[in-house]
């Protein structure tokens, strides 16, 4: 198994801690309810990301060991859909809206995540890319499945606490476009590691 870590490792925490549907909802609700309210939903995360992950690894060690002429196809693949991810954090604005948030449930984040479509090409581009040198290790992949679900729940935690504060600080263009660009070029790291063209 050689899986490197590195690339892997910052796409994960990139792409889980910057902004999106869950972390904006988190800190809106952060904001409006604070985080015992909160807590729910937050569990509801976490829970539902994990079935999407397990479900990706089953569907990506089916799809390598049937065809293990398609990595290098996924890898192109993955590194084009972190390309789009880093045009699209270099685009981000951290801007969340404040009105009229009812309080969400555990049921709520649960189901959100089972149907998030970008939950499931995150999974996909996780395994069948980063993970693929550990297609054949069923449990090294169930422990990062859950070690993703953990790692999301950190994340929604981190923008439910702190929804104010990081609204507060990225509204200064200067911090938001370094942030930005430091998250972006990071994420091009990624892709070009993980496509094996140049290195």
């Amino acid at each position: 198994m050689d899986v490197d870590f590195f690339p892997l490792a910052s796409f994960v925490v990139i792409t889980t801690f910057t902004p999106g549907p869950n972390n904006i909802s988190s800190a809106s609700m952060g904001v409006l309810c604070g985080y015992r309210k909160t807590l729910p939903y937050l569990a509801g995360i976490a829970l539902g990301f994990l079935p999407v992950q397990l479900l990706s690894a089953l569907a990506s060690s089916t799809v390598l060991s049937l065809l293990p002429s398609v990595e290098p196809v996924l890898r192109v693949l993955g590194a084009a859909y972190i390309l789009w991810l880093a045009y699209g954090t270099l685009q981000a604005t951290y801007d969340f809206s404040h009105s009229d948030q009812p309080v969400f449930g555990f049921k709520k984040g649960f189901f959100f995540q089972i149907v998030n479509p970008k939950g499931v090409i995150y999974g996909l581009t996780l395994y069948s890319t980063f993970l693929a040198p550990a297609a054949d290790q069923p449990l090294f992949l169930c422990a990062c499945a859950l070690a993703f679900s953990v790692i999301a729940f950190c994340s929604v935690t981190s923008w439910a606490l702190g929804g104010a504060a990081v609204k507060e600080h990225l509204k200064n263009p200067k911090i938001k476009n370094a942030v930005n660009i430091f998250l972006a070029l990071l994420l091009v790291y990624c892709a070009v590691d993980l496509s094996g063209l140049i290195f």
